[in-house]
């Protein structure tokens, strides 16, 4: 099979304050709404940041995109302290560093064009919102968290992530996962 991306010729921008993104699917109505209508919105409140990736000879034309916005890791994503006690220390917390939440980034949405599924364009985006948050220690970031749709969580285990508590494990579209950033800026 022929790779219709040829990864030296994309790259990742910052979607511009009021840049409207239009013609975009991945085949999600959600997230291609977010794209085309609420992406800008998300911005100029300063609630989000979004993302595109496109080819450096079609910048209008974006192959992917995501979004991210602050977050945290905290008892109250835990069914209870017992599990988040757990958590802390298999992450390797010194006792004195036990705090009630830990920074995180959180990866709002993510969407690949119906186009471009397939050609790993979301590992790519993965790596890249990684390496941003632990180059140079931007934010002290410690954790890279989303709310996985259920049909998704496949994926983003393939690219790391793990399950982050009990506590919405019934929810039946997503599911909380967490990636430590940790393990890449060590």
């Amino acid at each position: 099979m022929q790779c219709k991306v040829d990864f030296s010729q994309i790259e990742i921008r910052k979607l511009k304050g009021c840049e409207l993104v239009s013609g975009f699917d991945c085949g999600d109505e959600d997230l291609n709404d977010f794209i085309q209508n609420e992406a800008s919105l998300y911005r100029q409140s300063l609630l989000a940041v979004s993302y595109v990736l496109v080819e450096k000879n079609a910048p209008e034309k974006p192959l992917a995109f995501c979004s991210v916005a602050n977050d945290k890791v905290a008892l109250g994503d835990f069914a209870n302290s017992t599990e988040f006690n757990r958590f802390r220390k298999k992450q390797g917390f010194p006792q004195s560093k036990r705090l009630k939440s830990y920074p995180a980034v959180k990866l709002c949405r993510l969407g690949v064009s119906n186009e471009f599924k397939g050609e790993n364009l979301g590992t790519f985006i993965l790596d890249f919102v990684k390496m941003f948050f632990t180059q140079d220690n931007k934010s002290g970031c410690r954790f890279l968290t989303v709310d996985a749709y259920i049909a998704a969580i496949p994926f983003y285990e393939k690219n790391g992530f793990k399950k982050l508590g009990s506590k919405n494990e019934g929810d039946p579209r997503t599911r909380l996962l967490f990636y430590d950033l940790n393990e890449i800026a060590a």
